[in-house]
């Protein structure tokens, strides 16, 4: 199914905008099942799941390169967004965020190419808590937070408007999400009734009649 779908989005760019450039030559779908056979290639299997490669190099002939130089950035970012499908479908996991570059080399003769992989860890997202009204700092780490009044949630709140599993917060890449678990009487953030957002930093999420509020560390936060 992935390789499918990647298919599928560089044929849409070849009857499109590529087109011209790719006419009787080198064609964005030849790349992009090279790239994920270099996926499937260069797996590793590691305690948290199976580990892909997430930074990608590929080389293109000069004279190739030439031909659909305006449409590189496209391409590249066509390929990337592809191989998030792809890790997707495969239950692949990533170091770091996923990264394409399109580039020619002399060595490579008309309508050949190559790819090859790396596993390049990204920068750590920042820190994030759920702080109570109490003033408990609860911090938002890989495991999702589950809020409500059973003793095992990993936020627990004594309000009897709150659902045994009222709402979860979980980590989604750099996001952190607010999801409503079919409450009884729902989730809001900042006032408005939520079924699952994005939250942002002094964000206020409300279970029932207990305020819950999200802080997130800054870039211009200082240490």
């Amino acid at each position: 199914m992935g390789l499918q779908q990647f298919e599928q989005r560089l044929e849409r760019l070849v009857e499109g905008a590529f087109a011209k450039a790719f006419r009787g030559v080198l064609q964005p779908v030849e790349i992009g099942r090279r790239l994920t056979r270099e996926m499937d290639l260069q797996r590793a299997v590691i305690v948290s799941g199976i580990l892909a490669p997430n930074s990608f190099e590929v080389l293109l002939s000069r004279e190739d390169y030439e031909r659909f130089d305006s449409f590189v950035t496209v391409l590249a970012s066509e390929l990337a967004e592809a191989a998030k499908q792809h890790a997707e479908d495969e239950n692949y996991v990533f170091l770091g965020p996923v990264e394409v570059t399109v580039g020619w080399s002399e060595e490579l003769s008309k309508s050949t190419f190559s790819v090859t992989s790396d596993f390049v860890e990204g920068d750590p997202p920042p820190p994030s808590w759920l702080i109570l009204a109490n003033g408990t700092r609860i911090s938002i780490e890989d495991e999702p937070l589950t809020i409500g009044r059973l003793p095992e949630c990993a936020v627990v709140i004594n309000d009897h408007n709150v659902s045994r599993r009222h709402a979860q917060v979980f980590r989604d890449g750099d996001a952190i999400i607010v999801a409503d678990l079919d409450s009884t009487n729902g989730t809001k953030v900042n006032g408005q009734s939520i079924t699952q957002v994005r939250l942002n930093d002094g964000d206020v999420i409300m279970v029932g009649t207990t305020r819950i509020y999200f802080e997130t560390a800054r870039e211009d936060t200082p240490e």
